[in-house]
């Protein structure tokens, strides 16, 4: 595979939209209808392709459905079709994307609580445990399997294993992780996954989707708030003629075959994992020459995105260091973290250790052009 920087684009190491092959953008240089027998035959084939990236099939009792729209459009399709009317969730929460999940719940007024931990701390099974013991009126968990607020990987299978202990619903927000970490949804009891087309599977924004317990989809017709996010009828539509409900988003599928097709050639999961891995470890190396600091242990951290906390140094501003950087044709991310100053680099998307190297030297020149002294650095 060639380099990002073979093409014009600028490389993004970010949490997503990411960096995508030349093939994938290439691919999407054709109109289909949504009607037509082709694109029906693409729908079927990428919902059976994700089924086996997650290790099931419809055979297995799994399903997969397409949601038009962004990873946060899957979530509350779930969020809103899983429990009854009357149903209340648990709301597992260490960082910003677990708090979406609590604002989703809350604008439709579905009763929740939430177990709520620090950005740095990951989520304890015990704890889970302890509050689906005290609560028998709670019906489903939701949680993050990696919060890329930080970087941090959520224990999912012990996770999981504690929900069906209670038989309670079991969803996970896999958007960042999906595709680039391997874990065994189907021996986890995970009832629902939601991800996007986006992530590390590295196609075009556009569509989510959800790997589901086809006997736990089932239990939810006549469960959705909305029309739109129903995802019992999406999967209705889906099965009896192939079609989107709604104007599907055809050039983003286009492009997300292709992508799956390359995530088949790098080795499936397991290769982009070890990829990814790859540019992580290199990234928090070079950083840390640099005199650069992580902000989350590294027990703690994931592969996906790493967040280094802003140097101490009276030079060093953020928004300058980031400008210069995009000014050389590299695009980071600012921080979400709450209580510290923080900014954040993916390692996902079609970006490879040269890459990695290239983004590192040009830091190393920002920071002297910025006359930022590396060896004073801020601390947790």
């Amino acid at each position: 595979m060639n380099s990002s920087q073979s093409t014009k684009d600028k490389p993004l190491f970010t949490p997503g939209p990411l960096t995508t092959s030349q093939t994938v953008k290439q691919s999407m240089l054709r109109d289909l209808g949504s009607r037509d027998a082709e694109f029906i035959r693409l729908v079927k084939e990428t919902r059976n392709e994700l089924l086996a990236v997650a290790g099931v099939s419809q055979e297995s009792g799994f399903e997969c459905i397409l949601m038009q729209g962004s990873g946060t459009f899957g979530i509350e399709a779930v969020l809103t079709c899983a429990v009854p009317k009357d149903g209340k969730w648990l709301i597992v929460i260490n960082g910003a994307y677990g708090k979406r999940m609590q604002k989703i719940v809350e604008v439709h007024g579905i009763d929740y609580v939430t177990l709520d931990y620090d950005e740095n701390v990951p989520v304890s099974a015990e704890d889970v445990d302890r509050v689906l013991a005290n609560d028998d009126n709670i019906d489903a968990v939701a949680f993050v399997h990696c919060e890329t607020t930080t970087g941090i990987m959520n224990p999912i299978e012990s996770i999981a294993d504690v929900v069906k202990k209670h038989a309670r619903i079991c969803f996970v927000d896999s958007m960042s992780a999906f595709g680039g970490v391997r874990f065994d949804i189907k021996n986890c009891g995970i009832d629902f996954i939601v991800s996007s087309a986006n992530k590390c599977i590295e196609g075009v924004p556009g569509f989510s989707f959800c790997i589901a317990n086809r006997a736990s989809l089932q239990r939810t017709e006549g469960w959705s708030r909305t029309l739109s996010f129903d995802l019992f009828a999406q999967w209705q539509g889906l099965e009896q003629n192939g079609q989107f409900r709604f104007t599907p988003p055809t050039h983003t599928i286009l492009a997300f075959r292709q992508a799956i097709e390359e995530l088949k050639l790098e080795g499936g999961v397991a290769g982009r994992e070890n990829r990814y891995r790859a540019n992580c470890r290199l990234l928090i190396a070079g950083m840390r020459k640099l005199g650069f600091e992580e902000y989350l242990p590294e027990h703690l951290q994931g592969h996906i995105i790493t967040s280094f906390l802003y140097p101490s140094h009276k030079n060093f501003e953020f928004e300058t260091f980031y400008n210069k950087l995009n000014d050389r044709g590299f695009v980071i991310y600012p921080g979400k973290v709450s209580n510290a100053n923080c900014f954040r680099i993916g390692n996902i998307g079609q970006i490879f250790e040269s890459d990695v190297e290239s983004l590192l030297q040009n830091i190393e020149q920002v920071i002297e052009e910025m006359n930022v002294e590396m060896s004073a650095i801020a601390t947790q």
